[in-house]
């Protein structure tokens, strides 16, 4: 009986084609490659949450001696400024320097104990608005002052009502801070000088002044303009040295139970925004929403919401803003 030999070639060529066969057969029944799935694919999802949230920003200061810092009109009227005299002490209560009135009634602007009058930073008479700076102040003795830029400036425009916590370098800390007056950039303040009294009959001397002329004083108490600036006190029995570097963390607002989603589910920014909320089939639909705190991992939803929906995540893609228009971030208040 003869027996039939295969080539070693077409053996070869046979087994390169069975593998291909197999490989294509594996290869056929794993899954897609999660890299690239379509644009929009969900890749995974999250449901709202509650908790406790703050806004806080971050800050460089100085330790600095005597700062001065500003006062603002308590209500919109006119403003009336009284005669202040020159302190001979550091006041140990409140000084009243000006009244505002409003619909005839008197708004008082204080220096609170502890400072003295800096100047005016308005014309006597004038007709000011809530929250304008209208006196310049003194703080007697050590002070942590921050210089912040205006986007800064609207992110703790309300920090009066929040707090501040400071920390020293290489010091002590972290402490509260009280805050000093408002963070507004303050003009020169000057305090008038009294009239001269002007004698009754001045004598002419020949190229000169009258004799017995009074001699118009100089503005007394005057204080420099500032940049935007923060500036808070530390406790009596914080040791405080000029000059040393100073963190300050400003708390601007809090939110008690706030229903929070991951900020990567939100399209939007300022105040809107946009979800993709699941449906049990999967479906999504775009819903609006009112956006609130961030902490820079989530942010809060004050309308739109349930709290009981699943959500896309990432958010949904937010038409492409024209040319020269920033795209805002999502989760940005």
């Amino acid at each position: 009986m003869s027996k039939r030999v295969l080539s070693p070639v077409l053996g070869l060529a046979g087994l390169v084609v069975l593998l291909a066969a197999q490989a294509c057969t594996s290869g056929g029944s794993q899954a897609a490659n999660p890299d690239l799935a379509p644009r929009g694919t969900t890749m995974t999802t999250a449901k709202p949450t509650r908790q406790d949230l703050s806004n806080k920003v971050s800050l460089t200061g100085k330790v600095t001696m005597n700062p001065v810092f500003g006062l603002t009109a308590p209500v919109a009227g006119q403003i009336r400024y009284l005669t202040v005299p020159e302190a001979q002490a550091t006041p140990t209560k409140p000084t009243r320097v000006a009244t505002v009135w409003a619909d005839g009634l008197p708004n008082h602007v204080e220096v609170p104990a502890g400072a003295t009058f800096g100047g005016r930073l308005v014309d006597d008479r004038s007709t000011v608005t809530a929250g304008m700076p209208v006196v310049s102040a003194k703080y007697a003795g050590y002070g942590i002052v921050a210089d912040i830029n205006g986007e800064q400036a609207y992110q703790i425009s309300d920090a009066s009502q929040g707090t501040v916590q400071a920390q020293i370098k290489n010091g002590p800390g972290p402490f509260a801070c009280s805050l000093l007056g408002t963070i507004a950039a303050l003009p020169s303040g000057t305090v008038p000088a009294a009239p001269p009294e002007q004698p009754e009959e001045p004598e002419q001397p020949e190229g000169g002044r009258p004799t017995g002329a009074a001699v118009p004083e100089q503005p007394k108490g005057s204080s420099d303009p500032t940049g935007l600036r923060l500036v808070c006190t530390a406790p009596d029995d914080v040791k405080l040295i000029n000059g040393a570097t100073a963190t300050l963390e400003v708390v601007t607002a809090n939110a008690a139970n706030a229903l929070v989603v991951p900020v990567e589910a939100v399209a939007g920014g300022q105040g809107k925004g946009k979800v993709d909320v699941l449906g049990p089939d999967g479906t999504k639909q775009t819903k609006d929403v009112v956006l609130g705190l961030t902490d820079g991992k989530v942010v809060e939803i004050k309308e739109g919401l349930t709290g009981e929906e699943t959500l896309a995540v990432p958010g949904p893609d937010l038409p492409r803003a024209p040319d020269g228009q920033a795209r805002p971030e999502a989760g940005s208040r």
